[in-house]
């Protein structure tokens, strides 16, 4: 059974309530839910974690070595400075799906650059929520074809 590491970053634990404009309505509990059921329906273990640290997810994609198949990750306003985790992502063979609710490229100029997207096999952004769905779908098809 493949296993995947659904990593949300800071400020994810507030979805449903923070600018729904860009975010939706949706609660990270509805998101988690979802994905580990698609997750079970397709044969797959899919782990969610959260943390506004950065250390926190750092740690688990450290330790996703030998444990995890695949992580589909939501790194917040991570993605625009943080080089400790594209340092983290690069450290490991598991690949990485970088995901976004919004579409950074069209909100505000510094959003447009990801300094973790050249470590990562893919980037999905601007589907709202269902941007992790087509990143799950990503995941299972590389499996499946592996």
């Amino acid at each position: 059974m493949a296993r995947i590491l659904v990593l949300h970053g800071p400020n994810l634990n507030t979805l449903g309530i923070r600018e729904p404009d860009h975010y939706g309505s949706e609660t990270l509990a509805d998101v988690n839910q979802r994905l580990v059921e698609k997750g079970q329906k397709w044969g797959c273990q899919v782990d969610t974690f959260q943390s506004n640290i950065e250390g926190e997810l750092i740690n688990q994609i450290h330790s996703s070595m030998d444990k995890y198949d695949a992580i589909i990750m939501n790194p917040g306003a991570y993605t625009h400075y943080s080089y400790a985790i594209f340092d983290a992502i690069q450290a490991i063979t598991v690949p990485v799906i970088e995901v976004h609710i919004s579409n950074i490229h069209t909100r505000e100029t510094f959003r447009h650059s990801s300094v973790i997207a050249p470590a990562c096999k893919g980037q999905i952004v601007g589907f709202g929520t269902k941007s992790y769905d087509l990143a799950l779908m990503a995941v299972r098809e590389w499996i499946e074809g592996a």
